[in-house]
């Protein structure tokens, strides 16, 4: 079902995917990049759903509730209360990561809106969990969505960061303005 509904959706929206071997990327902590518009959820679910990737993103509880909540639920939202300060986030999706198989979609950026520096907690997550990072992109430019690179991280931040830095460079986000490819 939900990959007849991401190839109708992609199709009508004129977006291409680059297939990645969905078996290769679970577990694994997705960055999702750039991250500059609304359209970019429905946008990179759908890639997602049609290569058979089962992914999960956090949300707010609220949304995982209510009326709706098994809507966000069936699209893979894993609801958190954001009134709990420090790394419990963090804590809680290495635990998950290493219960269960999955991918977790994080959007580094943390805002559709410019910001100066990528936030890191995907970067903490998959290290904790000892489980590799998938970098998923959006590019608008090319109407293209996949994954570039699926990789284990070597524990030296700006190594990897440069790594992924590099490979986020080409990628146009629906507001150009809104990225900035200079991560750290």
């Amino acid at each position: 079902m939900k990959k007849f509904l991401a190839r109708l959706f992609l199709g009508l929206m004129g977006w291409k995917v680059k297939v990645t071997d969905p078996k290769r990327l679970s577990p694994s902590v997705m960055v999702a990049a750039p991250h500059t518009s609304n359209w970019d959820f429905p946008i990179a679910l759908s890639c997602f759903w049609y290569m058979g990737v089962d992914v999960r993103y956090f949300i707010k509880s609220e949304y995982t509730r209510g009326v709706f909540g098994w809507l966000f639920k069936w699209t893979g939202a894993l609801g958190v209360d954001r009134s709990n300060k420090g790394n419990k986030l963090v804590d809680h999706a290495i635990d998950l990561l290493r219960k269960k198989d999955m991918v977790i979609l994080v959007p580094a950026e943390g805002s559709r809106k410019a910001v100066e520096k990528w936030r890191t907690g995907f970067y903490h997550i998959a290290l904790g969990a000892e489980v590799p990072v998938s970098l998923g992109y959006l590019d608008y430019k090319e109407k293209e969505g996949g994954v570039l690179d699926l990789f284990q991280l070597s524990g030296d931040f700006e190594k990897d960061m440069q790594h992924i830095q590099q490979l986020y460079k080409p990628i146009t986000g629906k507001f150009p303005e809104n990225y900035n490819p200079d991560i750290f």
